[in-house]
């Protein structure tokens, strides 16, 4: 019987076959992404890099996808896009985050890894709110 490869690996192989120009971009967020808290952990969700929060929460709809903190978002190869689910609901002062969905999504865009590099502080930070916030629902 053959052993079950976990999340972590189940993405790695993912990342190490993923076809698209920004394949560095990815890989960078993903690093950034991983070592912004031990409260994280990575899968494949909606065919594409995720996140989600594994301490406790409430009891919540599993279709709510409560858990998640950010999804990639690489139906576009000019850019990585970062789906932060609940976003809506903290204070971000870097300006990285766009758009004002009614269901509290919020997303960043990334085109290099020097923007990426360049961001790494606030995006740790983003994170880290988002994950407060989780705890708080």
């Amino acid at each position: 019987m053959a052993n079950k490869i976990s999340k972590s690996e189940e993405l790695s192989n993912y990342l190490n076959t993923l076809s698209h120009p920004l394949a560095a971009v990815v890989n960078q967020l993903r690093t950034i992404i991983s070592q912004s808290s031990n409260q994280l952990a990575e899968e494949i969700k909606w065919n594409a890099p995720s996140f989600y929060y594994t301490g406790p929460l409430p009891p919540s709809n599993p279709k709510d996808y409560t858990k998640y903190v950010v999804v990639f978002n690489l139906s576009r190869t000019d850019c990585v896009r970062l789906i932060f689910l609940k976003a809506a609901y903290i204070t971000d002062d870097s300006g990285l985050l766009e758009g004002n969905y009614t269901d509290g999504r919020r997303i960043i865009t990334f085109t290099s890894t020097e923007g990426v590099q360049a961001s790494e502080t606030e995006l740790k930070n983003i994170i880290l709110k988002c994950i407060e916030h989780l705890k708080t629902i």
